[in-house]
This record gives C-alpha cells, sequence and structure tokens, in this order.
C-alpha cells in the first residue's frame, strides 16, 4: 500500500551535520504518523523520533536538541535533520509509517534504510 524510500545517510565526522529524506508514495504522508527508527550493531532498535499527522514531534533523549523531524505534504517526505552528531549516532536510519486498513493499523511499513556513520 505504501513504499517508503530513505536517503541522506553517509559518512561524517563528529559534530557535523546530515539530513535525511524519506519519500512515501501509495499514501497520503503522515495520516497515520511517521517514525525514524536506528540500529546500531549489537544494539536493540530505538526510536529516535515520531511525527504526527499535525507536524508535532517528539524525540528520543539521546538525540534531543540535536536532531529535528519535519515534514512536506505536498511532497509527501519527511526529514530529519541531524545536527552535532555524534559516534554513538551511527546506525542504520529507517522511516516507518503505519498501514492504513481504514484506520491506522498496528502493522508498520518501513523503507530499506540507509547508513550513518559519525567517525571521531
Amino acid at each position: 500500500q505504501v513504499q517508503l524510500v530513505e536517503s541522506g545517510g553517509g559518512s561524517v565526522q563528529a559534530g557535523g551535520s546530515l539530513k535525511l529524506s524519506c519519500i512515501a508514495s501509495g499514501t497520503i504522508f503522515s495520516r497515520c504518523g511517521m517514525r525514524w527508527y536506528r540500529q546500531a550493531p549489537g544494539k536493540e532498535r530505538e526510536l529516535v523520533s515520531s511525527i504526527s499527522r499535525t507536524g508535532y514531534a517528539t524525540y528520543a533523549d539521546s538525540v534531543k536538541g540535536r536532531f529535528t523531524s519535519s515534514q512536506d505534504n505536498v511532497k509527501n517526505t519527511a526529514y530529519l535533520q541531524m545536527n552535532s552528531l555524534k559516534t554513538e549516532d551511527t546506525a542504520v536510519y529507517d522511516c516507518s509509517v503505519r498501514r492504513w486498513l481504514g484506520s491506522c493499523s498496528e502493522m508498520r511499513d518501513w523503507g530499506q534504510g540507509t547508513q550513518v556513520t559519525v567517525s571521531s
């Protein structure tokens, strides 16, 4: 029903910035809200940020003040601006939306993931 494609990952030095994009197709963007997750090797998947259909965003404590979620509903694109990157931010980042099945379901669709590597 919906396809998500992430981009913008790469390698940066600590203190640098990176902006991730998540392009959604097959649905009206943010109808059920959107989430950014990340998972580092040997660690559990972590919820980085959630943004509602109205644009209200929340963040994990570990990224609060450094990361900013935003959306462009016309372009069906979500963004994650990452500033002051730390080595511990190194992970595969993935956007995810709940499936629309007449209502927002418990099932999620997710993108292919994009690698973010922060070096010291």
